[in-house]
Formats: structure tokens, C-alpha cells, sequence
């Protein structure tokens, strides 16, 4: 009740106790707090938040028009709800080196266990759009070592994302991993890879943790988390499949009242009130009014 007891803290020493199983950990990602409590119900290992499916929620395109105040307010929100850990999406830092630094101690504050920066260009684009623009790597490793430097709890993770390979080629993509790690990333996110033995290309290079982003209709191909795990890759996110599944339903399912003059012919598909209800815990709340508000006093001297 009243969203999660686990400390911020203790979540990023479960974030890091994940990365260091050996185990993939699995992170779907959420646009809501209420899809933080699906995910969580479901036995996933983490919670996403993705810059891109933030952006659509919001009507915009991701194309750098979010804030760090949106997406701080909204990654603490799902941070909040659940007990697991949650990674967000920081684009580019929201701006220069000294950005970076202010984004880390701002998605501390909210509680998040970690982020990932990017070396795109500002304003960036969707990490999976043509026409992308890196900037030079000493300019990403100045954004990185800023970010580490400012955090103040050491288990928070500072993931470096690199959008180099569709750019200037695998072997320059890896390089500037090796260049990110050296500036004291915790996490490499290789964007845009084309397949298992690019995962592995990236996995010999760097000693870190690795990320893979299997994201639909992109310019990866959408790996099993057994093969993920056999190329030596540590986290996968799904960053924006709750919100094409949830978009997709709303669609057909305002066509389908706009056709039949009802919503009668969708009930069967929706969630159940009793389902809702469970999810957000009605019971927790109503067991928890009743025994503030309906105690009995057992004196005249109850409340002295």
C-alpha cells in the first residue's frame, strides 16, 4: 500500500546485485506507475523508463523535447510504485557535461536507480531513426565522467549509450564503448545492433555490464532472452511494448464503439474492475482507513 518500503538505496544494491548474477535481468518498460505494478506482478527483475514511450504519452515525438523535470517527475513516480529497481532514460543529460551532473543528482533525488546518457547529438532522435549525429567522444566521456562524479550514493548506476554503430560502424561503436568505460561508466547500451555476434563483439571489449534494447519494428532484430544471455548480454529492456500494446487496444477499441454505437462487444477484452482493484490495492487502503479512522477509544485517556 502507498507504493513501495524499499529503500532507493536498497533498490540500487539489488540493481547491481542483478547485474552481477550472472542472470539476465529483465526490464520492461513502463509509462505508468500502475504498468510498474503490472510489471512487477508479472516476476520481472526491473522497470524501464523510456525517453521515447515518455515522449508519446506526452503527444510529442522523441526528438529531445522532453525536460528533465518531466522525466524525473514521471521516472519517480514508477519508481515509487513498486519495490524493483528502475532505469531511466536521460538522453543526452538534458544539455553540456554540467547537465549531466544536475540530471544524476535530480533522478537520485527521485529515486531511481540509475540512467543511461547518450553521445547523440543535441536534440537528439529516437535511437532507431536515420539520420542520426554522434558527438565527438571526448565531448560523451566529459558527459559521463560528469554524471559519475555528481552522484552521491556510489550504487547508483551511470550507463553509457552509444548510438555510434549506425553511424560510424561497429568497430568505432565499440571503441567508444572502451572510451565510456575508461570515464567510468558503469553500463554500456549499445544502440541499434544487428545482431548476436554484435552483442558479443561488445561483450569482448568491455568488462561491464551490457544492455541490449529490443525494441519493435527497429533495426535490431528481437532476440530471445536465451540468446541475449548466450552472447553475454546482462540487461534487456523492452522499452515501449506496454505502450503499443495499450495503443493498440485503445485504437480497435474506439473504432470498434465509433462501428457499433457500444462498448458492449469489448468488455470480454477489458480489464476487470476486480482486476483494477487488485493491482492498486483497494484492500490495503480500506484495511488501512478502517483502522485509523474506526478505532475504537478504549478510555478517556486514549489520546493523552
Amino acid at each position: 500500500m502507498l507504493g513501495s518500503t524499499v529503500t532507493a538505496t536498497a533498490k540500487r544494491a539489488a540493481f547491481r546485485a542483478g547485474l552481477a548474477s550472472g542472470r539476465l535481468q529483465r526490464l520492461p518498460g513502463a509509462f505508468s506507475p500502475l504498468v510498474a505494478k503490472a510489471v512487477a506482478e508479472a516476476g520481472f527483475e526491473g522497470v524501464y523508463v523510456s525517453g521515447a514511450a515518455l515522449s508519446a504519452d506526452l503527444g510529442l515525438p522523441d526528438v529531445g523535447l522532453t525536460t528533465l523535470t518531466e522525466v524525473a517527475g514521471r521516472g519517480g513516480a514508477i519508481a515509487r510504485a513498486t519495490d524493483l529497481p528502475t532505469l531511466v532514460d536521460a538522453d543526452t543529460g538534458f544539455g553540456e557535461p554540467l547537465n549531466a551532473a544536475r540530471t544524476t543528482r535530480v533522478l537520485e533525488e527521485a529515486g531511481v536507480a540509475g540512467m543511461h546518457l547518450e553521445d547523440q547529438e543535441n536534440p537528439k532522435r529516437c535511437g532507431h531513426l536515420d539520420h542520426k549525429t554522434v558527438v565527438p567522444v571526448a565531448v560523451m566521456r566529459a558527459r559521463v565522467a560528469a554524471a559519475v562524479a555528481a552522484r552521491t550514493d556510489p550504487g547508483f548506476v551511470v550507463c553509457a549509450r552509444t548510438d555510434a554503430r549506425a553511424v560510424e560502424g561497429l568497430d568505432a561503436a565499440v571503441e567508444r564503448a572502451k572510451a565510456y568505460v575508461d570515464a567510468g561508466a558503469d553500463m554500456i547500451f549499445a544502440e541499434a545492433l544487428t545482431g548476436e555476434a554484435e552483442y558479443a563483439a561488445f561483450r569482448a571489449a568491455v568488462d561491464v555490464p551490457l544492455l541490449a534494447n529490443m525494441t519493435e519494428f527497429g533495426k535490431s532484430p528481437l532476440l530471445s532472452t536465451r540468446a541475449l544471455a548466450d552472447a553475454g548480454v546482462d540487461v534487456v529492456i523492452y522499452p515501449v511494448t506496454t505502450l503499443r500494446l495499450a495503443m493498440g487496444a485503445v485504437e480497435a477499441g474506439l473504432a470498434s464503439i465509433a462501428e457499433a454505437g457500444t462498448q458492449e462487444q469489448l468488455v470480454p477484452a477489458m480489464q476487470t474492475r476486480a482486476r483494477l482493484y487488485e493491482l492498486v490495492d483497494y484492500a490495503g487502503y480500506s484495511r488501512f482507513d478502517a483502522d485509523v479512522f474506526d478505532s475504537t477509544l478504549g478510555g478517556s485517556d486514549a489520546w493523552s
